[in-house]
């Protein structure tokens, strides 16, 4: 498997870059279906590409939120909606036939975080009070609110939806059960800050990433530490599995993007170079694609004006 991802990034070596905003993206997303992807930026917008062949084409400008766009998410089975979190103490959802807004929710805090449950009927919040509320995805009315005693970093469900988890500040993963939010299990998974948490596809592993620069995978079932990953040398604040499940690409303040093979783990699979730190990556849903965003400034004309680009790696070097 590593030779040929190698073989194929060999062919596939190029990233190509995409203007989308007009500061800088914190967040890239895929629809179910990948013919999509959404962007959310500093500059209080979501935009939405279409993939054509080797490039994306912009669709869609989303405004509408009073502040920076920290998180997005699509629906998880229906391609046409995607819902964002901003600082504006606001969700919005949004469906891309149209480029209005389906429903606006007001929370209580700055809401950083976001994700959608599996099943595609609520939708989580986190926000820098460490505040968890749960949304009805159809009537966008809250459901529950947690207030949590930690700094709540990032929130997800497992695959089979019975479970809620949240990265904290102090290196745990707890873990609830849902819908009733009783704690269940928290995990020591790093001696510093657990930043970011993604389960792969298959519903074998999740993956944390943390304030020590290591990324570590953990067996779904048995909640046990299966491997670490530790080549990169800055907090690791994003994490993406391919769509095989196979590959796990993190991403920090290192000037690359790590891609590591899950199951052995200590062979690299590649390196995507990046000219500054990486706030967001995304595997494509079907295809070895890795949309990513970094803190890029316009070299050309003003070296302190963000550049706002949304970049894809992966495409054939002669395109």
């Amino acid at each position: 498997y590593v030779q040929a991802m190698q073989e194929l990034f060999r062919a596939n070596t190029r990233s190509r870059e995409f203007p989308a905003h007009g500061a800088k993206v914190h967040s890239v997303a895929w629809s179910c279906c990948g013919r999509r992807l959404a962007s959310g930026s500093f500059d209080k917008t979501a935009s939405v590409f279409l993939l054509e062949k080797d490039r994306l084409v912009k669709e869609n400008n989303y405004r509408g939120h009073g502040d920076s766009v920290d998180q997005l998410c699509w629906h998880p089975s229906n391609p046409d909606l995607f819902v964002t979190a901003s600082g504006d103490k606001t969700i919005r959802i949004w469906d891309v036939r149209t480029t209005k807004c389906i429903a606006t929710v007001n929370t209580k805090g700055e809401n950083i975080n976001i994700c959608w449950s599996p099943d595609g009927q609520t939708i989580a919040v986190g926000n820098k009070d460490d505040v968890v509320t749960f949304i009805d995805a159809k009537t966008h009315r809250s459901k529950a609110e947690e207030q949590f005693k930690f700094e709540v970093n990032e929130i997800s469900w497992n695959n089979d939806n019975n479970m809620f988890f949240l990265t904290n500040g102090n290196g745990c993963i707890n873990i609830l059960s849902y819908p009733e939010l009783k704690p269940i299990q928290s995990i020591n998974a790093h001696p510093s800050n657990c930043i970011c948490i993604k389960f792969d596809p298959m519903g074998k592993y999740f993956a944390t990433g943390s304030a020590d620069a290591l990324v570590s995978l953990w067996d779904v079932d048995e909640l046990v530490c299966v491997r670490c990953f530790s080549r990169l040398d800055w907090p690791v604040r994003t994490l993406s599995f391919s769509h095989d499940g196979k590959m796990l690409a993190s991403a920090s303040e290192d000037h690359f993007i790590d891609i590591a093979e899950v199951e052995t783990g200590n062979e690299k699979l590649w390196e995507v170079q990046c000219e500054s730190p990486t706030f967001t990556v995304a595997w494509h849903p079907k295809r070895p694609l890795l949309a990513f965003a970094c803190d890029d400034k316009d070299g050309k004309y003003d070296s302190s004006r963000e550049a706002g680009t949304v970049k894809l790696f992966g495409l054939p070097n002669d395109s």
